[in-house]
């Protein structure tokens, strides 16, 4: 499991996360909520040490991964972690075949004669065949998706990163990204963190939700409870997101 304790991080002027506080349990999907700007990325950017917390503690399955300086015991924690970036940050110069096979590379110990097997696994786990050989420019927006998730587990890792999944895209492909969060559950047990201001997306995927406001967790909720906390905070986003839908 993943335990924060009073993770805190501040930029110039801007205190984002005050002493943040949660436990993601082994199979969840953690979703954390809350308007554009506000932290979230922020949140599992520290998570996986792609930021330095100022201070708390980041215990994953028993290690504290925030204190970590040596960057080979950095890179061996970060293992655990695949990580589904907003804009899916495929390189534009590989295939998809590399892009997917990118982190088998210096990630793994599978040998190299492998790695052409593993990715048409993956691929197909993520609905998609017979597109090894093309470019992301000859990818659709859904299809650019789907590699990047396939890569993010291609590694085997037990922790899946979503920073807004659904963010800039049209309804279907929208609900295709859903569909495939809650696949990738059913299908490989991946603990999954999610980063959304997209509420429609939280309540129907995770089994738990927090808010983040002004730094901190207002509340962390299972999806049915959460839509019916009256937190004054909670209410305004909850129904300034459902007018936008």
């Amino acid at each position: 499991m993943i335990i924060v304790e009073n993770l805190s991080k501040k930029f110039p002027g801007k205190q984002v996360l005050k002493n943040v506080s949660c436990k993601i349990e082994d199979g969840d999907i953690f979703s954390v909520i809350g308007p554009s700007g506000i932290g979230k990325s922020t949140f599992i950017k520290c998570m996986i040490r792609l930021l330095k917390p100022d201070s708390g503690r980041i215990e994953v399955d028993g290690a504290n991964i925030a204190d970590i300086e040596d960057e080979f015991e950095l890179a061996k924690a970060r293992r655990s972690f695949g990580y589904l970036f907003q804009e899916g940050a495929l390189f534009d110069s590989l295939t998809v075949m590399e892009n997917v096979s990118f982190g088998l590379k210096y990630l793994t110990d599978i040998p190299a004669f492998k790695h052409s097997a593993v990715v048409s696994e993956k691929l197909a786990l993520v609905g998609l065949n017979n597109v090894e050989n093309l470019k992301p420019a000859e990818l659709s927006v859904g299809m650019k998706k789907r590699v990047a998730l396939a890569r993010a587990v291609a590694t085997g890792p037990k922790y899946v990163l979503y920073d807004e999944p659904t963010t800039g895209l049209d309804p279907v492909t929208g609900e295709m990204v859903t569909e495939l969060i809650l696949d990738m559950k059913k299908k490989t047990g991946v603990t999954s963190v999610v980063v959304t201001h997209d509420v429609k997306l939280a309540l129907r995927i995770s089994t738990r939700v927090a808010m983040l406001y002004d730094g901190e967790f207002t509340a962390v909720e299972p999806p049915e409870k959460f839509q019916r906390l009256m937190n004054p905070e909670i209410r305004e986003f909850i129904e300034i997101s459902s007018r936008q839908r």
